[in-house]
């Protein structure tokens, strides 16, 4: 993750309790990037609930369970996988009980969108659940908002917001369907204020203005407050670019890595069919791909010249890389 953002900043980290049951709550923007964000900055090791489709292929769903993920089927899976939930949300009900950290992104679905999307009722079951099996469990809530500068670019910014505890027990009356709606409608407003939220109407209007004003989104109270005062006497801060500086490092990573690239620009990307994922499948080349590369440079460099020499040269390339992203 260091090597992949230009900066991840991290609020509210003293609010996620230590030794509690915890049912985190997030926006859902960026694909597989907001759960490694969460799972990285949180200081707690958690289980995630993800959607089963990512599930499908055996060495996907091998490797996603090994990063403690578990599939939670929607009616699209069909309807006769729904019924496999009842398994995952007994889990999680478990979990709870033994004072781990479950992570879901209630929304339900991911989506590049600056705005809370409508929540499913999913995480109501679990808590309603959880409180019929264990009804004495200290659950705590907490919203969580993520925040993109510009999630499809690279080297990107994120700043990850993580709210105030809310105990689940104040939302238990006995009356599902209350408890259901009241649930709902704490959580939505709490995770909107945590990440920008620009209404639905007027959505591309409102998101025109604030790109047009070079908008800092990794401060969504700020952002949030200029939309509802109607960009009357805003506070927001611009966010400061260097565009020669911007292309002159990503000129200097592309000549570094012209194989890693050629392979992203003109194999791996083209495939993307969701631009949500576009992000997610950058990293992974990242990760995979640039450290290959440079196990290749250092042996050619060491066969041909000499293997100090070589040492330098890596060194120096791995220096360069930082300072290009960091930039």
């Amino acid at each position: 993750m260091f090597f992949y953002f230009r900066r991840i900043k991290v609020f509210g980290i003293e609010n996620i309790p230590k030794n509690k049951s915890v049912l985190l709550l997030s926006n859902h923007q960026n694909a597989l990037l907001d759960a490694l964000l969460i799972a990285t900055k949180s200081n707690r090791y958690s289980y995630f609930l993800t959607r089963a489709g990512v599930f499908q292929k055996p060495f996907v769903a091998k490797l996603l369970k090994s990063l403690q993920m578990l599939p939670v089927y929607r009616v699209r899976d069909g309807w006769g996988n729904l019924s496999n939930n009842n398994a995952i949300f007994e889990t999680c009900s478990e979990l709870l009980n033994k004072k781990e950290c479950v992570v879901i992104f209630p929304e339900g679905n991911h989506n590049l969108m600056r705005r809370v999307r409508p929540l499913s009722k999913g995480f109501t079951r679990i808590v309603l659940n959880t409180f019929e099996k264990y009804p004495n469990i200290d659950l705590q809530l907490l919203p969580v908002g993520l925040n993109y500068q510009d999630a499809v670019k690279f080297p990107d910014s994120t700043a990850i917001y993580f709210g105030k505890t809310i105990e689940a027990k104040n939302y238990i009356s006995g009356d599902k369907n209350n408890d259901v709606v009241s649930l709902k409608s704490k959580i939505q407003s709490e995770i909107s204020q945590l990440t920008t939220n620009i209404p639905k109407d007027d959505y591309e209007v409102i998101l025109g203005k604030l790109k047009l004003m070079e908008t800092d989104f990794l401060n969504p109270k700020a952002v949030n407050a200029c939309i509802d005062f109607n960009f009357k006497d805003c506070k927001i801060k611009k966010v400061r670019r260097n565009m020669f500086l911007e292309y002159f490092s990503k000129f200097l990573l592309i000549l570094i890595f012209p194989i890693p690239y050629i392979l992203w620009k003109f194999l791996i990307k083209p495939r993307i069919k969701e631009i949500e994922f576009l992000s997610t499948f950058r990293f992974a080349a990242v990760v995979t791909l640039a450290p290959v590369w440079l196990i290749i440079l250092f042996l050619a460099f060491g066969v041909t010249l000499s293997w100090s020499l070589a040492s330098l040269c890596l060194i120096a390339i791995i220096i360069i890389s930082i300072v290009a992203v960091k930039a």
